[in-house]
């Protein structure tokens, strides 16, 4: 690692120097894979979603500005 910050020389999960692209593209690559287990759960629990969604609503409206 090199100088206070860390971003030259940041070191990978398998301990190599990993740059900013990679960092990203690995970052991005997660949340994708985020996003899809939500679909996932999504489309497996209707019940949950429909729930969360009034709880949501429910809040909107008891929400004063």
């Amino acid at each position: 690692m090199t100088g206070l910050t860390g971003r030259p020389g940041r070191a990978g999960p398998d301990g190599t120097d990993e740059t900013d692209a990679e960092r990203r593209r690995r970052r991005a690559r997660f949340l994708r894979d985020l996003a899809e287990a939500r679909e996932l759960r999504d489309r497996v629990q209707p019940r949950r979603v429909k729930v969360a969604r009034l709880r949501h609503a429910m809040r909107m409206r008891t929400f004063r500005w």
